[in-house]
C-alpha cells in the first residue's frame, strides 16, 4: 500500500514541478521514488495485509508484480530519457506515466471489482494521451483516437459485465463473489455467466487477444517508441496480473463456463499473432504482433489453473518484458538515422557488433531458444497446461513457436548475412549500452537460474 501511496503522491508532485522549478531534477526524483516503491513492496512479503475496507489486498502476488512492473518502469525511464527532455512536455508525459503505473498497482492488487475498473481506467486514460503525445505526427493521433475508441468500447463490456455480477451476487468483493459461486455452483443465474464472459471480453480487448486485437498493430506502430515499449511490458504484465488474479481465484470453481471460449482465443493468438508477424516488414509492427503472439502464451498459464500458473505468468512476464526493452532500445538507436523496416538492420553487426549481439540475444529469448529465459518461460507454462490436459493448445503453441523462430531470424540474419551500402558505425548513448548490459545480464540469470522466481508465489 506504502507503494501506490508513494506513486500517486510522485505523480501529484510532478504536477507542480512546472509551478515550482524542479522540472530538471524531476527524473532523478522519480527513479529514487520507484526504488524506494520497490523496498517498500519487499518490506510488506508475507503480510498479507487488507487495506479500505478489503478493497485492495497486498499479498505476495501483488507485491510480486508490483517489483517487477518497478524494476522494468526503471529501465523503461532509463531508456526513454529523450522522451522527457523537451522542456514543454517533461512535466506533464512524467505525471502521465506515473499515473499510469499508480493504475498498473491498483490492477495487480485489488479485491474489489471498483478497484480493477479504476486501475484500468487511471491506466487507459493517461496511455489514451501518450499514445498522441507525438502531437505533429499525424500517425500518432490516429493512434492515440483508435486506442481511445477501441478502450471504449472494451470498457463498455467490462463495466456491463461488472453490474451483472454485482447485480447477482450484490457485491463487488472478490471473496463475497467467490463464496456466492460456492453456494450456486450447480445452479448458477444465467446473467452472472453472461457477467463472466462480458468481463471476459473486456480484458481480452486490453492485453490484445484475437479477435480482439485490431487496435495493437496500428497504434503500437503510431505512438511514439517510448510508449509502444512501455505498452508492450509495463501495461501487459499488469493486465495479465489483473485477469489472472480474477479468472483464477473467483471464477475458478467455474472455469468450465469459460475455458472453452478462452482456449478458443488462446489458440487462435497464438496463430494469428505469429502468422502475421511473419509478413511484417517493419519491425515495430513485427514487434506489436510478437506482442499479441505472446499474449496467447500466457493465456495458456491463465487457463491451466494449475500450483504454479500465478508463477509461469510472473516468469513469462519477467522474461518478455527484459527482451523486450532490448530489443526496443536496440530499435531506438536505428530510429535515429533509419526507418523501422526490417532492411535497416542489414550489417548491423559491422557497425556495432555489441548491439547486434544484445539484440540476438533478445530475439533469441523472444523465440524461447535455450538457455535464455524466453525458453524455460515457454517452459513452465507448457508443463503446467499439460498437466492440466490442454495437450492439443500446448502442440498448436510448438507450432506457432516455430513460426516465431522464422521471423526472428529474419531479423538476425539481416544482421549478420546482409550487407547494407552505410558503413558508418551506430553510435548508442552510453546509457542505453548500461540498458543493453543489464538485459543482457538478466536474460542469461533467468535462463541460467530460473528456480528462485518459479518458487516466488
Amino acid at each position: 500500500m506504502k507503494s501506490l501511496l508513494l506513486l500517486s503522491g510522485i505523480g501529484v508532485l510532478s504536477l507542480l514541478a512546472e509551478i515550482f522549478n524542479f522540472k530538471k531534477r524531476l527524473f532523478p526524483i522519480v527513479i529514487l521514488s520507484l526504488l524506494a516503491v520497490i523496498a517498500a513492496a519487499i518490506k510488506d512479503w508475507d503480510t498479507n495485509i487488507h487495506y479500505y475496507n478489503e478493497m485492495m489486498v497486498f499479498d505476495n502476488f501483488a507485491i510480486s508484480f508490483t517489483v517487477l512492473i518497478s524494476v522494468v518502469s526503471i529501465l523503461w525511464f532509463f531508456m526513454s530519457r529523450d522522451y522527457f527532455t523537451n522542456e514543454t512536455n517533461i512535466t506533464d508525459h512524467t505525471s502521465l506515466v506515473i499515473f499510469c503505473l499508480v493504475g498498473t498497482l491498483c490492477m495487480v492488487s485489488y479485491n474489489n471489482m471498483v478497484m480493477l475498473f479504476l486501475g484500468i481506467e487511471i491506466l487507459s486514460l493517461s496511455l489514451y494521451v501518450l499514445a498522441g503525445s507525438k502531437k505533429n505526427d499525424l500517425r500518432s493521433n490516429e493512434a492515440a483516437i483508435k486506442y481511445f475508441l477501441m478502450g471504449s468500447f472494451a470498457t463498455g463490456f467490462l463495466l456491463f459485465g461488472i453490474a451483472l455480477i454485482y447485480g447477482t451476487t450484490g457485491s463487488f468483493h472478490l471473496h463475497k463473489i467467490t463464496q456466492f459461486i460456492q453456494s450456486y455452483v450447480e445452479n448458477l443465474p444465467l446473467m452472472f455467466t453472461a457477467g463472466v464472459l462480458m468481463i471476459l471480453v473486456g480484458l481480452s480487448f486490453k492485453i490484445a487477444a484475437v479477435p480482439f486485437h485490431f487496435w495493437a498493430p496500428d497504434v503500437y506502430q503510431g505512438s511514439p517508441l517510448s510508449i509502444t515499449a512501455f505498452m508492450s511490458t509495463v501495461v501487459k504484465t499488469a493486465a495479465f496480473a489483473a485477469f489472472f488474479r480474477l479468472f483464477a481465484t473467483s471464477f475458478a470453481q467455474i472455469n468450465s463456463s469459460w475455458s472453452d471460449s478462452l482456449g478458443i482465443i488462446c489458440a487462435i493468438t497464438l496463430l494469428v499473432g505469429n502468422i502475421s508477424a511473419a509478413y511484417q516488414t517493419s519491425v515495430k509492427r513485427l514487434l506489436a504482433f510478437s506482442s499479441i503472439a505472446h499474449a496467447g502464451y500466457m493465456l495458456i498459464a491463465l487457463l491451466s489453473l494449475s500450483k504454479i500458473a500465478a508463477s509461469s505468468i510472473l516468469f513469462y512476464a519477467s522474461a518478455y518484458s527484459v527482451a523486450s526493452i532490448a530489443s526496443f532500445t536496440v530499435l531506438y538507436s536505428i530510429l535515429r538515422t533509419k526507418e523501422d523496416a526490417i532492411e535497416s538492420f542489414n550489417g548491423m553487426n559491422k557497425r556495432n557488433p555489441f548491439l547486434a549481439f544484445v539484440m540476438t540475444l533478445a530475439l533469441l529469448s523472444l523465440a524461447g531458444i535455450p538457455p535464455l529465459a524466453g525458453f524455460f518461460a515457454k517452459y513452465y507454462i507448457f508443463t503446467a497446461a499439460v498437466e492440466a490436459h490442454y495437450t492439443w493448445l500446448v502442440l498448436i503453441a510448438i507450432v506457432a513457436s516455430l513460426i516465431g523462430i522464422y521471423y526472428y531470424f529474419k531479423l538476425i540474419i539481416a544482421m549478420y548475412f546482409k550487407q547494407d551500402k552505410s558503413t558508418q558505425a551506430i553510435e548508442v548513448s552510453f546509457t542505453h549500452q548500461l540498458i543493453l548490459v543489464i538485459t543482457f545480464i538478466l536474460m542469461l540469470v533467468l535462463g541460467i537460474a530460473p528456480g528462485w522466481l518459479i518458487q516466488l508465489i
